[in-house]
């Protein structure tokens, strides 16, 4: 089993990149000890397209670790999917999956990743109760439905999406030891 590490950390403004770094170092520590042959791509740092394409595809998992900017992935990490994804036109996805003779239907069915596995490891000054609460900023939709969107990128490529880790409160109040015991058993709990 291979894994593909992808860090979207980037030092910018407040952030150092530091709590996604540690997090990706958990998730690396876990993977090879259940045996798995980790790959990884720290996004900011470089990356060759044609490098990446080839590490998706030897891949069975991928697990993103990046931290939430205005409400969703930095704009590294989707730049990072648009320019590989597109370099990996026939390998990662061949259409959007319509035909000519009715394009009504199967819309995001063209993904040749299938059997794949995803995870998003996520971070966010917001609190738990700010995702859940119905009177609270994102009314209630959890972190699943404000990451809808990139669970669907996954999808159209063919591959499925494991629950999401979340931490909160990372700049107020951080818990790196408590984050670093959820991660772990959130790990434990989807990939074995």
């Amino acid at each position: 089993m291979t894994a593909l590490l992808l860090n979207g950390g980037k030092k910018f403004a407040e952030s150092t990149g530091r709590l996604s770094d540690t997090l990706q170092n958990v998730a690396k520590e876990y993977l090879e000890s259940k045996g798995f042959q980790v790959l990884e791509t720290h996004i900011d740092k470089g990356y060759n397209e044609q490098d990446e394409v080839q590490k998706w595809l030897d891949s069975n998992l991928i697990v993103w670790q990046m931290p939430a900017w205005w409400m969703g992935e930095p704009y590294i990490v989707k730049e990072y999917i648009d320019k590989v994804f597109m370099a990996g036109f026939g390998k990662i996805f061949k259409s959007d999956g319509r035909h000519a003779d009715n394009p009504n239907v199967n819309y995001g069915k063209g993904g040749l990743l299938q059997g794949k596995k995803a995870l998003f490891s996520v971070t966010w000054n917001a609190p738990l109760n700010a995702f859940v609460d119905k009177n609270e900023f994102f009314e209630g939709v959890g972190v699943e439905g404000v990451y809808l969107h990139f669970r669907k990128i996954h999808e159209f490529i063919g591959m499925s999406v494991l629950p999401i880790f979340m931490c909160n409160d990372v700049m107020k109040n951080p818990q790196i030891e408590q984050y670093i015991a959820n991660y772990k058993a959130h790990l434990e709990k989807y990939i074995n």
